[in-house]
């Protein structure tokens, strides 16, 4: 039988337990030690304050019309300042009951015409709060647009799983999440022969038997027949279902209340939500909200915009939605712990990051040391593994600069190029799907390279990629727009590669999440609306002009012909000579625009520290606030001065203590996965790790059409096909995400180390690591385990790594296969597929 057959190999694995001793660093996946962790159960603190707030301005807060809610929000403060939300804990006394109901949960409904004061206690402490009921007797008209599409986004009737998908559900269509009223009051009111609605008896109408379930319905119940949306939608169905005013006041924003706080964990608060009309007038929404957390580890929101604070800590954000309008109330959920030692603070990466955990009561954990940094640093910025050599002069070091010396190496060598080329050249879609395409591919890549190890400002690289223009063999950039060839999917690559945004919803219809609309959208997109194309002087090629005169783009909704806008931007008047792109990157390069830098310095930062401020790191928006919005705001800064300089970004992550953490977690960060009070350990990438293999094996892969000795992380395109880079989740580059590589591990790539052939082959070579250690007679054991561990590891063996591996070799008279098997264990380890 086949030694390296499955069976026969899996059972090397007992080799590994032994040998790798700590090497599989359990600690990385440990819980934290609940004992040691501050207890939730604390008795409650004395109270010194509390006040009865409706997040209105000054003077009384005004209920107008019998449809009119408002929430009540009761908070009592502590001795230490810590604010306690005691709403649903607290009675409501009003000073005319027949004028104001208020339930167990806040919210006060009118019942009648009036004024009112509200008072509540806790212990002796006391409040109040006026309340003013207006035009409650008057049966007003109900507004369609303000009053009942909202309702439907609320219910979810609107959403992109109902009738808001682009065909509807089941003959009923609703515009997605009511961007567009008139639309939807046409396909309600006016289709399928009024069907729907029966203002003679508004109980029968089918919208209204349906969301209560009394008719069937594939979305089941959506309201009850007591509830405030029923009654509303009841009544306008019984006043003739009309549209409104013809110019309703519009929602100009919305306000949640309070906006930001510190949350102790497990706690809970209550949100007032505010909706701002053009008419000046203020309105409740609070019950008609849609509310998201961004973390549901640290804090859920329900229907009625109650917070429930989760036992993690950490900064929590919650989105509240209405009409197109967003607001986010942020949380710190303290962890508690007195944080009084902290590590040396090199530059304001540690400033801050330090600032958060103290204010969060979060210790960070130790320095790494010297064995863990070199190889993190080195893969991080190299991509490969530093030699043994390397990881032995470093470690022999006493330079008290030796780390940032090193940073600077790594920057300066041609395999920081190599490494970041490969990088990009996956987000830029640099794909070779016909044969003739290797021309461009290869040109293109050679161009990423070159700029990145002349360190290029990284403005002109996005302008020499936006605003290429010419042939292939002349300026490769072109081949950008040979792949992402539509201006849909250059308004959308540029927006998300370089602005960290996400716009393709507005193609069709309003951002669910943003403030962006198909007129934004289209707006931005009158910058490539005059890209010219035309055949190249080789196969496959082509040559990139800019159209004069050409039209600008248009708005397939309204066909309005809409002039180059950036994104939040005013429009811009170019004259027909000038290219738009290069109105483009002068407003994106502009120190003013608040996307540029930012997305840059948060793919940055995910890159080195496992996850970005931001997360996922091209999905920036308002709703999606940073995890420390002043670290986010200082680097982004900084790059600008710096005039956009790559390298200095890196060297100013790389080199600050909060990078060179442990990933180890001490017994209070174990949880934490948004602060960086420890390094995230992260599985090398599929290009890294094969070319780790070999290393460590002695070996090399060759790949078709390239010359010996190229290494996985210097291919120029996708165009050489690999199962060991396609198991491991090297991207297609079909797609400007870099979600398109994964980092997943799955049962395939474990039996592919395990098993293959091509593993197998590399660690039984004659002239490969094993073979040559085998062959080394002059050396004496020790030495050549250690030569074996600094390169996998960059680490010594330990006194017990090294007395098993010893006793090993020491019982085989096979020493090649015995070599084999101590290098197939360790490369089977978590401590050499992660980078910690």
């Amino acid at each position: 039988m086949d030694r390296f057959c499955l069976m026969s190999r899996l059972s090397r694995s007992n080799v590994a337990w032994l040998l790798v001793g700590v090497a599989i660093l359990p600690s990385l996946v440990r819980a934290a030690d609940a004992a040691n962790t501050p207890s939730d159960s604390a008795a409650k603190p004395a109270m010194v304050a509390l006040s009865l707030e409706t997040g209105w301005p000054k003077g009384p807060t005004r209920l107008n019309g019998r449809d009119a809610r408002q929430q009540l929000l009761a908070t009592a403060t502590d001795a230490a300042g810590q604010k306690h939300d005691v709403t649903a804990t607290v009675k409501f006394i009003t000073s005319a009951p027949a004028v104001v109901a208020i339930d167990a949960t806040g919210l006060a409904t009118p019942t009648a015409q009036g004024a009112v004061t509200v008072t509540t206690t806790l212990g002796n402490l006391s409040a109040k709060t006026e309340l003013v009921v207006e035009n409650f007797a008057a049966d007003s008209a109900i507004s369609f647009p303000n009053q009942i599409v909202p309702m439907f986004t609320k219910l979810g009737c609107n959403g992109g799983g109902c009738h808001g998908k682009s065909g509807g559900q089941n003959g009923f269509r609703l515009s997605l999440l009511g961007f567009e009223p008139a639309e939807d009051f046409e396909h309600l009111v006016k289709e399928g022969r009024g069907r729907r609605l029966f203002p003679a008896a508004a109980d029968r109408s089918l919208l209204l038997l349906k969301a209560v379930n009394a008719a069937p319905h594939g979305g089941g119940q959506r309201m009850d027949l007591d509830s405030p949306e029923y009654r509303l939608m009841r009544r306008w169905i019984a006043q003739g279902a009309a549209f409104g005013p013809a110019n309703p006041p519009t929602v100009t924003r919305i306000s949640v209340f309070p906006e930001q706080l510190s949350l102790p964990r497990r706690s809970r608060q209550q949100l007032v939500a505010l909706a701002h009309y053009s008419d000046g007038s203020i309105e409740d929404v609070t019950r008609l909200v849609k509310y998201e957390s961004n973390d549901n580890d640290l804090a859920e929101a329900s229907a009625t915009g109650l917070v429930q604070i989760g036992k993690l800590a950490g900064n929590a954000s919650v989105m509240a939605r209405y009409q197109g309008a967003v607001a986010v109330f942020r949380a710190t959920v303290p962890l508690g712990v007195k944080v009084d030692k902290l590590p040396p603070t090199k530059n304001v990466v540690d400033e801050l990051v330090f600032k958060q955990l103290k204010t969060l009561g979060m210790p960070p954990s130790p320095v790494c040391d010297d064995g863990t940094f070199i190889r993190r640093a080195t893969v991080d910025i190299a991509g490969r593994l530093p030699s043994v050599q390397e990881t032995e002069q470093f470690i022999a070091s006493k330079d008290a600069n030796k780390r940032d010396q090193l940073v600077d190496r790594l920057l300066a060598s041609s395999d920081y190029a190599d490494y970041f080329a490969n990088k990009w050249n996956a987000i830029l879609r640099n794909r070779r799907r016909q044969p003739g395409y290797i021309r461009g591919t290869y040109g293109f890549h050679e161009w990423i390279r070159d700029a990145l190890a002349d360190n290029v400002p990284y403005d002109q690289f996005v302008r020499g990629v936006l605003a290429a223009s010419g042939e292939m063999g002349a300026n490769p950039p072109v081949a950008w727009f040979r792949e992402v060839n539509e201006v849909e999917q250059q308004i959308e690559d540029s927006a998300q590669l370089f602005l960290g945004l996400r716009i393709q919803c507005a193609r069709c219809h309003h951002h669910p999440f943003e403030k962006w609309s198909q007129r934004d959208y289209y707006s931005y997109g009158a910058f490539f609306s005059r890209v010219g194309k035309k055949p190249g002087v080789e196969l496959d090629d082509q040559i990139i002009f800019h159209r004069r005169g050409a039209p600008s783009m248009a708005n397939p909704k309204t066909g309005e012909q809409l002039k180059p806008t950036g994104l939040g931007a005013k429009p811009l008047e170019l004259p027909n000579e000038r290219d738009p792109r290069q109105a483009l990157v002068d407003w994106m390069a502009d120190p003013s625009n608040e996307f540029f830098a930012p997305a840059l310095v948060n793919r940055y930062w995910k890159h080195f520290l496992g996850r970005g401020l931001v997360e996922p790191e091209d999905d920036m928006r308002v709703t999606n606030p940073p995890s420390n919005p002043e670290l986010m705001a200082a680097l982004s800064r900084g790059f600008v001065d710096s005039g956009f300089n790559l390298k200095q970004l890196i060297r100013t992550i790389c080199t600050s203590t909060t990078y060179q953490l442990s990933a180890e977690p001490n017994q209070y960060n174990a949880d934490d996965k948004q602060n960086f009070s420890r390094y995230y350990p992260k599985r090398l990438a599929a290009e890294v790790l094969l070319d780790a293999l070999d290393t460590t094996a002695a070996a090399t892969t060759g790949f078709n059409g390239l010359p010996a000795g190229t290494r996985a992380v210097q291919l120029p395109d996708s165009g050489v096909n690999s199962y060991f880079l396609t198991v491991f989740g090297r991207p297609e580059m079909t797609s400007a995400c870099e979600c398109e590589r994964t980092g997943d591990a799955n049962l395939a790539q474990s039996l592919h180390l395990l098993n293959s052939a091509d593993v197998q082959g590399k660690l039984t070579a004659g002239s490969g690591r094993a073979a040559l250690l085998a062959k080394d007679t002059g050396r004496p054991v020790p030495q050549k385990v250690n030569e074996i561990y600094m390169t996998v590891y960059s680490r010594a063996p330990s006194q017990q790594e090294l007395d098993v591996a010893a006793a090993y070799l020491g019982k085989h008279s096979n020493q090649q296969q015995a070599y084999e098997d101590i290098l197939w264990a360790l490369v089977n380890t978590k401590e050499f597929l992660f980078n910690h």
